[in-house]
């Protein structure tokens, strides 16, 4: 993905959400978060360079679409959907690349901010995509423990990636992700430094996390967080999903139960920030309506077969509006 892709990408962005979604070039320059006289650039961009007749000419278009869709039903604060691809390598590469450039609007943004950010194998595989950048005026702040049962240094741990590919301040979250019992999550959340990054992440501008479904392959279990017993007595206890490793039903309440108890991670909470979840796949379905459901997250990433089923559509080729591809990412993977 070349710089002059990229313009192409968000000129087709800014295309279908000024001449399609019907948007003010100050509703485009909110969403993409980028200034006025930039959004109106890019709208004009895409009426020069041929992306837009009387359809948006660009593969864009059909999983904006569906983006739309989820934000209207869901309330979003953020969707971004990419194809899915024939391979389930390519589809999680599209998705992170996806996340990535996310991340990177964020970061971009000349204002101070604070950015949160959880752990887990899609998330980290997002920020190892961001483009090294200075960017020291932003905060890092983890929402996750990033030692791992055994005592090792969690390799999932986005947050330390992240502040070397920025030089930002990091300040992760010195804990396991599961304590022994409640008593010792209590006396370790007592902790002052730990008191401070979880008052920095409870004031975070945006918070970026995944998800985990539970069924026997969830990521928890075969991480060894939570041993097999743990894992089914939860299960049976009505768990679909967690995210930063909270357990949550299908109406996405977090539940009353001892694994909880024990969880040294932020406690995700309903907000009006943006609350960006990276997850996509056929077996995360549930768990992710759920911590839709709940507004245990308020944002998504996700390829167009989980777009789909989320919306309960048939997942076959968009259709409905038509596009001719001048250009595609298809062989790529990925979408901006």
């Amino acid at each position: 993905m070349n710089e002059s892709t990229t313009r192409l990408d968000d000129a087709a962005r800014a295309g279908w959400l000024y001449y399609i979604a019907g948007k003010t070039q100050d509703d485009i320059a909110r969403a993409m978060n980028i200034s006025r006289p930039s959004a109106q650039r890019l709208v004009s961009l895409c009426r020069t360079d041929g992306l837009l007749s009387f359809r948006l000419n660009h593969p864009i278009s059909a999983w904006m679409g569906l983006a739309a869709r989820l934000t209207e039903r869901f309330a979003l604060t953020h969707c971004d959907v990419v194809p899915t691809a024939a391979d389930a390598r390519a589809t999680a590469s599209a998705v992170s690349e996806a996340a990535a450039i996310v991340i990177e609007r964020v970061l971009r943004k000349d204002e101070p901010a604070i950015i949160a950010v959880g752990t887990g194998r899609s998330l980290r595989a997002s920020v190892t995509r961001v483009t090294p950048m200075s960017r020291p005026h932003h905060r890092l702040v983890s929402l996750a423990g990033n030692i791992s049962p055994d005592g090792s240094a969690s390799p999932y741990n986005a947050l330390e990636t992240l502040a070397g590919l920025t030089g930002a301040p990091a300040f992760p979250l010195p804990l396991p992700m599961h304590a022994a019992d409640a008593a010792q999550r209590d006396l370790l959340l007592r902790i002052g430094c730990v008191q401070r990054i979880f008052a920095m992440a409870a004031a975070a501008d945006v918070w970026f996390s995944g998800l985990s479904q539970f069924d026997p392959e969830a990521a928890l279990f075969r991480d060894g967080f939570l041993n097999r017993d743990e894992l089914l007595d939860v299960m049976r206890a009505g768990a679909v999903g967690a995210t930063l490793a909270w357990a949550f039903d299908a109406d996405g309440n977090i539940l009353d139960h001892d694994v909880n108890r024990r969880v040294t991670s932020v406690r995700p909470q309903p907000s009006r920030r943006p609350r960006i979840c990276v997850a996509h796949g056929p077996r995360k379905v549930p768990a992710l309506r759920a911590a839709l459901k709940g507004r245990l997250v308020n944002g998504l990433v996700t390829d167009e077969a989980t777009a789909r089923a989320l919306l309960d559509e048939a997942a076959s080729a968009p259709h409905g509006t038509a596009v001719t591809p001048r250009r595609t990412h298809s062989e790529t993977g990925s979408t901006r």
